[in-house]
């Protein structure tokens, strides 16, 4: 009998984590539930598949030049403790996802100590928008890359890394299980009310510098709108300092957590205050207008702004070459200014009809409607563990 194939899948954030939790769910599928056993690290989604952890996955929840450099000694020593762990477990396919800081210390730990375990990297470094130097570093300390952008192949091939492109699994969120009226109810939310997302991140950095300016564009709106209603999503990372937070502002808010939570506000809101990243693609998806907002720290955004080749950071805009939603970053990202991109639409039916219209648009020209990706993903996983499916 074939003893089960121990995969290692290792997140750091809560995007990865969703990545994680649907591919070891498609890889479960394929192999069976006595096929495949799982090690590595995640958050809440892959622990509910199965997945034990051997510590927090927010330690590594790190964005930012500064950040990185202050969390450099953790982020060794999570490596050797990951490193330590898969030479215990002797897993058949190691699969990173994500993190860059993070992964390429721990795929340079398995290729020393393991050459022959074969290191899949899941999700590029984005060296179409900056840093095209990790493309050839990553080539040296993996063995194979599943991309979600069509530009990566080229890109990642040409410094001889195999690519296998499985597309982006943000585009195929599933909303059908969404229950926004349900929510509204049960949160005591008129049917006819305006709600107002608010959605900080899911970093402790982020929520540090952006919560602070969403908070104060919140503010200013309840004070000349006292009826409108405001939702607090709260990653599972983060959740325990954003519902501390919240709990301070002068005027009321709903602080939600869960997946089926989540995805329910998002398809209740009228209107979303985003922080740039995976979210605006999701939001966009339930088909809610959104202005972003982001900060870094200074001198990390000084070095990115010289480095970056994009005009825009949110991807549905890179992908329709404007501002569909606009992006308030750094020094432009203040309450004042985020309040009155919102009040626009909150005022605006037109204005709102028109986003969404161009969001959804740009979320065809991104891939919408595509295959699977996890389990394109699993099919590529399978390919290099050389195993059928049961």
């Amino acid at each position: 009998m074939t003893r089960p194939a121990c995969i290692m899948v290792v997140a750091a954030e809560a995007s990865g984590d969703d990545r994680g939790a649907e591919l070891m769910a498609a890889l479960r599928r394929r192999l069976g539930d006595d096929g495949v056993r799982f090690v590595g690290l995640g958050g809440a989604r892959m622990a509910a598949e199965g997945l034990t952890s051997p510590f927090e996955m927010s330690e590594l929840s790190i964005l930012g030049l500064v950040e990185g450099l202050k969390a450099y000694p953790r982020v060794v020593r999570r490596a050797d403790e990951m490193a330590a762990l898969a030479l215990r477990e002797a897993p058949d396919v190691a699969i990173l996802i994500d993190s860059w800081g993070f992964t390429v210390r721990l795929a340079q730990r398995l290729k020393a100590q393991t050459p022959d375990l074969p290191i899949v990297k899941y999700v590029a470094p984005q060296v179409w928008a900056y840093r095209q130097g990790r493309a050839a570093t990553l080539a040296k300390t993996v063995d194979h890359l599943l991309s979600i952008h069509t530009v990566d192949a080229p890109i990642f091939e040409k410094v001889g890394l195999p690519t296998t492109f499985v597309g982006n699994s943000t585009l195929n969120l599933d909303f059908s299980g969404a229950d926004p009226e349900g929510l509204r109810r049960r949160l005591g939310i008129a049917p006819d009310a305006q709600v107002l997302l608010v959605l900080p991140g899911s970093r402790p950095s982020e929520i540090d510098r952006v919560l602070p300016p969403f908070a104060e564009a919140v503010a200013l709106l309840k004070a000349v709108r006292p009826d409108l209603q405001v939702i607090v999503p709260a990653a599972s990372t983060v959740a325990e300092t954003v519902r501390t937070r919240v709990a301070g502002w002068p005027y009321r808010a709903h602080v939600v957590e869960g997946e089926a939570d989540r995805l329910s506000a998002m398809k209740a809101a009228t209107v979303a205050l985003a922080c740039s990243g995976t979210v605006t693609t999701e939001v966009a998806l339930a088909g809610t207008p959104m202005v972003v907002g982001y900060r870094l720290a200074p001198l990390t955004y000084a070095i990115i702004k010289r480095l970056i080749r994009t005009k825009f950071v949110t991807l549905f805009n890179i992908a329709a070459d404007r501002y569909v939603a606009p992006e308030l970053l750094q020094s432009a990202c203040t309450g004042p200014n985020l309040a009155r991109e919102l009040a626009l639409r909150l005022d605006d039916e037109d204005l709102r009809r028109g986003q969404i219209e161009a969001q959804s648009q740009a979320l065809d020209k991104m891939g919408r409607g595509g295959p699977d990706p996890s389990e394109a993903a699993a099919l590529a996983v399978l390919k290099i563990l050389d195993r059928s499916p049961a």
